[in-house]
């Protein structure tokens, strides 16, 4: 999946951009509106997430091009104007969605899954490795069919795994997926999390592979 992100502050569009990458998109940044329009036209995207306060042309202008040539990518507004009047101009103009700034990672993702999934005809968003399955829709681990109750973090943990599975997922970025919880975490906390859930999935024949410096990574064991 293919998301232009369009986001004029530097700090915050490259740490987004890096985000996006590690929930699986490939992932272009657009600084200024002009630059966002050309992709447009050139590239296929399945979803832009759309800044409206950009130095060149407004984010609406953008959105505005972008319906006027019939496009039907959903486009996500993420944006500080949070007046009721920008939120309504803003769908009314074509936008699919709506966020202010600032902003929860986990809401953010969830909201671009549905987007890309309504987008898609409301494709299987099952995500299966081994004998998991992961329903994102509903937000649930199984494995061989049954439920798997976990402590929220756990699951957290296992999630990001999941939907990165093949992937090195950087204990920074699952430490971003829990912080949507309201305790702190310890200094140790994903250590801990990783090491329950190994002893959790090694009677399926799967592991939790630490690459130091790196992050960790899901795998099958040789035999599976």
């Amino acid at each position: 999946m293919r998301i232009l992100l369009v986001e004029d502050d530097a700090a915050l569009g490259d740490g987004l951009s890096r985000t996006l990458s590690d929930w699986g998109f490939d992932t272009t940044l657009a600084k200024t509106g002009s630059y966002a329009g050309s992709a447009l036209m050139t590239q296929p995207y399945d979803l832009v997430i759309l800044d409206l306060g950009l130095p060149d042309i407004d984010g609406r202008e953008v959105l505005r091009q972008l319906r006027a040539r019939k496009s039907a990518i959903p486009v996500l507004i993420l944006t500080a104007r949070d007046a009721l009047n920008d939120r309504v101009s803003g769908l009314e103009l074509g936008a699919d969605d709506y966020m202010t700034k600032p902003f929860e990672l986990r809401e953010l993702e969830a909201r671009v899954r549905a987007l890309l999934r309504r987008s898609h005809g409301g494709f299987n968003h099952d995500i299966r490795f081994g004998q998991l399955v992961l329903d994102t829709r509903n937000q649930q681990i199984s494995a061989n069919g049954t439920p798997m109750v976990l402590p929220p973090r756990e699951y957290g943990v296992l999630e990001a795994l999941l939907l990165n599975s093949g992937r090195v997922v950087s204990k920074d970025n699952i430490a971003q997926r829990l912080a949507a919880h309201a305790e702190e975490l310890a200094d140790n906390a994903i250590e801990v999390y990783v090491h329950r859930l190994r002893k959790r999935l090694e009677p399926l024949g799967i592991n939790i592979r630490t690459l130091r410096g790196l992050g960790y990574l899901l795998e099958k064991h040789q035999d599976e």
